[in-house]
């Protein structure tokens, strides 16, 4: 008797037998790629919220498209830059363009863990505690100066930013959704700062350096906000259930094996640069984590939705890869001798590995 012929053999297979082969050879998931039609649809809201948010920012382009990156693919976002360019400003005015719950904290080196989270108030008129919820209980969390804070209230945010929760005294209580921590702090004064736990850093899925404006929109802020009383109010021009609505979107977005392996590589790379014939290893001390993979990828489908695509192509992930990983690779002592930064090492290794 001959042997079926192959096509013959897939024909006699059951029909969830057959679909799970057919969806190993396109994608991991068994999710499709929204429609053109559907993606639109999702994402309406971003252009108007970057031309509500441009009312009051002047530039900081960068710095704008990464919160929307971080509010959709839910990932917390550090700032670095010098005093006034709008840090601050830019996150209060994404909360209410975005009709979000916000709060603001400002770190101070005498703060307490109870003044992030809560605490329990006894009440002797009933001998009864109760719970006072801290400001960390809103949808955009401003962690103003962060690092002038000591580790134990740096510590405090831990499961907070982690698993979107906070426990005060016996009672876990969970975060609104959606829930981002927004983090600044200050490069040029270190009087008075704590440097960030490398374990509270990894939490946030970009870390951004944000610089000065150009010639043209310096003259522009002059002209916009050189008043006793400038116009800083905007309108809420989308909703929370919106942006809930667009991050489904994100988990449909497309990414290719080979993109995935892409990735996984660059991550690799980091941990072990000989592998792929570069000669870091004596100036990278720590590598990325696992967390940096995952939040390369979310971010690459959360950047390749507001570019009006449903799949990620290998340059989504050198744009945004620079912002997720450059507070991962943690330079060593010769690397600091040698004035050698982590994007110096990031960029080596972008430069390195090869695109698929």
């Amino acid at each position: 008797m001959k042997p079926l012929a192959p096509w013959f053999v897939i024909d006699l297979l059951p029909l969830d037998v057959f679909s799970i082969f057919t969806t190993m050879s396109t994608e991991y998931a068994t999710t499709t790629p929204p429609s053109n039609e559907a993606l639109e649809a999702a994402t309406a809201w971003i252009p108007t919220l970057r031309q509500e948010i441009g009312r009051v920012i002047v530039g900081q382009h960068y710095l704008v498209d990464r919160l929307l990156v971080g509010l959709l693919a839910n990932g917390h976002v550090l700032l670095e830059g010098v005093p006034g360019l709008a840090k601050t400003l830019s996150i209060r005015t994404l909360a209410t363009a975005t009709d979000a719950d916000f709060k603001r904290i400002q770190f101070t080196p005498d703060l307490l863990p109870a003044d992030v989270i809560g605490t329990l108030i006894y009440s002797p008129k009933d001998s009864t505690f109760h719970t006072r919820k801290g400001p960390i209980f809103a949808n955009l969390v401003l962690a103003d100066e962060i690092n002038r804070a000591p580790a134990k209230v740096q510590s405090a945010l831990l499961e907070a930013m982690q698993e979107h929760q906070v426990t005060i005294g016996d009672t876990t209580y969970p975060l609104p959704e959606p829930f981002l921590v927004l983090a600044t702090e200050n490069p040029i004064d270190q009087e008075g700062t704590y440097p960030l736990p490398e374990a509270q850093v990894d939490r946030f899925m970009l870390k951004l350096k944000v610089g000065y404006p150009s010639k043209a929109e310096e003259r522009e802020i002059l002209d916009r906000m050189a008043s006793t009383n400038p116009n800083l109010s905007v309108d809420a021009v989308t909703t929370l259930d919106d942006i809930r609505e667009a991050r489904k979107y994100v988990n449909d977005v497309f990414v290719d094996p080979k993109i995935r392996d892409y990735i996984v590589d660059l991550i690799l790379a980091t941990r072990n640069p000989e592998d792929f014939n570069l000669k870091l290893g004596q100036y990278i001390q720590f590598g990325a984590s696992p967390r940096a993979t995952i939040s390369l990828t979310l971010a690459a489908k959360a950047w390749a939705l507001m570019q009006g695509r449903s799949y990620v192509i290998p340059q989504d992930i050198k744009e945004i890869g620079m912002d997720v990983l450059r507070h991962r690779v943690i330079p060593s002592y010769e690397a600091e001798a040698e004035e050698i930064t982590s994007e110096d090492l990031i960029a080596s290794i972008f430069d390195a590995v090869p695109v698929p």
